[in-house]
């Protein structure tokens, strides 16, 4: 019978083994490569490591384990048609993939632990996050007295007005963007939006109504002091440049107010000011950017209103504010706040005399603005397809796999849309083809029968479940799938329009539009810094900030991962595309938010 020791160790063996094979299959590695024998070598010495420094504490096992295994699934569950594609048997095909969940479990398991080994050290973290000289004066002593009273000057005048100095610095990183996409980026949803604002169409929610209002506040204004349109349009770009940089600057402020070190607060704002694909998104005139900001507020201030004693007026304002802009500037906003209401409610309760009164206060005017105010301006809703994307390929994955119909179920169908060509139409990771289809049907026959098709699709997905599932993993994957890469900020310009606007780059030449491509394809191309182009990645983040906070059992953090989690939930339940960056870019921007928040120290303590 072998000891304690022998079991240890034949266990970290057989696990580096099935690791190995995991790490093979998804490299897409023959059982031959040298490097199979080095990924082997270096797994087990990782695991020998982790085992010395592994918490053994029940919690922390089990939190461990559910995220590993979490992991595991999002990312096999795109990825295991390749582990088993030259293989016919169904017992090998189901051999294979349990050996490589197995293998990918135990990958995530040690990870995730050596990990919470650092994240729950907290005396040796709060010695490289923390600082205690933020509020003592910095002096600097050399032979050039001038120089040191002005580096003095600067290093206290920074450590005093840290958020306004981020602010600045993400306006400078995105101001040559700004300067070559003058007066700014425009698609074809934001011409529709100018459109509204001229009174060349009627206005719609389909691209928020409350954002387009904005949008024409700062265009009328910049068009009545210059009576140009493409200078007014350039007004509200420069205005939602602020918006983004404001809340990044109150990002700033709050982990300020934690003592974060300057060195960790200056490379967050490098994050920002300097990762391209925020300068670019700062100047397009798309709805998303604004409520990323919305969000990346809320949470902060969420954060602040549950760590502080005293609740001050500009704390509960700026909840107020983000969370009704969370509500009115995206569809989605507005049932993620629905859904994340109640969460908040209890969160807060022994704060309820503060935070309830602002907290209902948005959902109240929001519900006012969304229901009797935009029926008295005659704001067209969205149309009902826009809402039921996922049923709808869903039901159309189960007729391009031709399965059996009854002939109630395709009349059903037949009585909204043209089955001739939804073979050629059909996209399952682009939904526009299958809404069109249904546009220039019967949609009104959908909208009248809507208990009928929620019945046909819940009796099509209990006879057909992989359908649904794989129709649904291809029409959502690149949202919690890490290896999805999609081309982000690629946007330039404006798009053909006859109104009166067009791009008016104020600089330009072949070495700004070089060096403007090349800043967007390094995240396709360098390793470590593409990971920060990934939705999956920072989806994945997000999941390991919220097991961390559970590890450390600081549960009122919990409530500062609520908005995003609920946004994301509503995002994978209707989608129209599988990967859209700016559908998650408020996910993105609150990236760093997620890793430090779960690391903060906990000032309820300390008070």
């Amino acid at each position: 019978m072998t000891n304690k020791p022998d079991r240890i160790l034949l266990s970290h063996l057989f696990q580096s083994f099935v690791t190995t094979w995991a790490l093979m299959k998804a490299s897409r590695m023959e059982p031959g490569n040298i490097l199979t024998f080095v990924f082997f070598l270096l797994v087990f010495f990782f695991y020998r490591h982790v085992n010395r420094r592994m918490n053994l504490l029940q919690l922390s096992n089990r939190v461990a384990l559910v995220t590993a295994v979490l992991f595991t699934l999002l990312y096999m569950l795109v990825d295991y048609p390749h582990y088993v594609e030259l293989l016919t048997s169904r017992l090998y095909r189901a051999g294979i993939l349990v050996i490589i969940f197995t293998g990918f479990v135990c990958l995530f398991y040690y990870l995730l632990h050596f990990l919470y080994s650092y994240a729950c050290n907290r005396d040796r973290l709060y010695q490289v996050l923390l600082t205690r000289y933020q509020d003592v004066p910095y002096f600097h002593n050399s032979r050039y007295k001038k120089l040191s009273v002005c580096l003095a000057a600067v290093i206290n005048f920074i450590r005093s007005h840290t958020a306004f100095c981020a602010f600045l610095a993400c306006l400078a990183g995105w101001f040559p963007y700004y300067l070559y996409q003058y007066p700014g980026i425009m698609t074809p949803d934001s011409i529709n939006q100018l459109e509204q604002i001229l009174g060349v169409v009627s206005y719609s929610n389909h691209h928020p109504w409350v954002h387009t209002l904005v949008f024409g506040f700062f265009y009328r204004i910049g068009f009545a002091l210059t009576k140009d349109m493409v200078i007014a349009v350039s007004v509200y770009t420069l205005f939602q440049m602020c918006l983004l940089a404001g809340s990044i600057a109150f990002f700033i402020s709050t982990l300020r107010a934690h003592r974060i070190r300057p060195f960790v607060l200056l490379l967050i704002t490098a994050f920002y000011a300097l990762i391209p694909y925020h300068a670019v998104f700062s100047v397009t005139v798309w709805k998303d950017i604004p409520f990323a900001a919305a969000v990346l507020f809320f949470g902060c201030s969420i954060l602040r209103l549950s760590v502080q004693d005293r609740i001050n007026f500009k704390n509960l304002s700026v909840f107020f504010l983000s969370g009704l802009a969370i509500c009115l500037f995206r569809s989605n906003g507005w049932y993620a706040f629905l859904l994340a209401l109640p969460f908040l409610l209890f969160g807060f309760r022994r704060k309820a005399k503060y935070v309830y009164p602002p907290l209902l206060a948005a959902l109240l005017l929001a519900a006012v603005v969304r229901y009797p105010v935009m029926r008295a301006c005659h704001v067209e809703p969205p149309d009902f397809i826009e809402s039921v994307c996922i049923p709808m390929q869903q039901i159309t994955a189960v007729i391009c796999n031709d399965r059996y119909l009854t002939e109630e179920e395709q009349s059903l169908i037949e009585q909204v849309v043209d089955l001739t060509y939804i073979h050629e139409l059909y996209n399952p990771t682009f939904a526009d083809n299958i809404k069109e289809l249904v546009r220039a049907g019967n949609q009104d026959y959908l909208v009248e029968h809507k208990m009928e098709f929620l019945k046909l699709w819940a009796e099509l997905g209990l006879r057909y479940p992989m359908d649904y599932v794989t129709a649904y993993v291809n029409q959502t994957y690149g949202y919690w799938y890490p290896d999805s890469f999609y081309l982000v900020a690629e946007a330039e310009g404006v798009s053909a329009t006859d109104l009166g606007v067009s791009h008016r780059p104020l600089i330009g030449g072949p070495l700004v539009i070089k060096a403007k491509e090349i800043a967007i394809k390094l995240g396709s191309m360098v390793p470590i810094y593409g990971t920060l182009w990934s939705m999956g990645v920072a989806c994945w983040i997000m999941i390991f900030g919220i097991s961390v906070v559970i590890i450390r059992k600081e549960y009122h953090k919990l409530i500062c991962y609520l908005p995003s989690v609920a946004l994301l939930l509503t995002v994978l339940a209707a989608t129209p595309v599988a990967t859209e960056f700016r559908y998650v870019y408020f996910m993105v921007l609150s990236l760093p938010f997620y890793l430090i928040t779960a690391i903060l120290p906990d000032l309820r303590a300390e008070n």
